[in-house]
């Protein structure tokens, strides 16, 4: 809690030198969803996947594979989502609790299943998977990294569409999305 206080001391106090703090450049985006960002939390993602999750050591630790998260990161998630964010925005304008309501659902019920469905199989190409390979590693894997993300987004996305303020949502999707690109690189990378 307090960290948080002081969080909000510094954005009120500093927001411009905050934001590069927090979002890794210097501008805010317009629709809270920035590729750079979007590439470094990748990366970040993979790195506690392989480090914390997979005890994999800084030896072992595969570049490579940290890098083509980074590239996904800017050349696929940030593009995709920052437009679906904007397309969401417009297709149903409003923070009342039901335009939030009505947000999450579209979100999670059309948007997370794509999403996921592209994402995947995009991944095990970028590791060389056969197409057959890849199709069988996207129907043992999709049913639970889509009921994983059910477990955590909705609550998310519904706290960012209603209850946080716009300034605060980047820093909660950020905070929430080095954990999930964490899970995401760890299932995306099982063979």
């Amino acid at each position: 809690m307090a960290l948080w206080r002081a969080y909000q001391r510094a954005l009120a106090a500093h927001p411009w030198k905050v934001q590069v703090l927090t979002a890794a450049h210097p501008r805010r985006c317009p629709d809270n969803t920035c590729v750079p960002c979007t590439g470094s939390l990748m990366g970040l993602g993979d790195i506690i996947s392989q480090q914390l999750v997979e005890k994999r050591g800084l030896r072992e630790h595969q570049t490579g594979r940290t890098l083509t998260m980074v590239s996904l990161g800017c050349g696929f998630v940030g593009p995709i989502v920052g437009g679906w964010y904007k397309v969401l925005d417009r297709f149903i304008p409003g923070t009342t609790k039901v335009d939030a309501l009505k947000k999450m659902l579209l979100d999670q019920g059309g948007f997370a299943p794509c999403f996921l469905g592209c994402f995947l199989p995009l991944v095990g190409a970028l590791n060389g998977l056969s197409a057959q390979d890849n199709w069988a590693k996207l129907q043992r894997d999709y049913p639970d990294a889509l009921i994983t993300n059910y477990y955590l987004w909705p609550a998310v996305q519904l706290a960012n569409f209603y209850l946080v303020p716009l300034h605060y949502r980047l820093a909660v999707v950020q905070c929430v999305a080095v954990i999930w690109n964490s899970y995401l690189s760890w299932k995306a990378h099982q063979l």
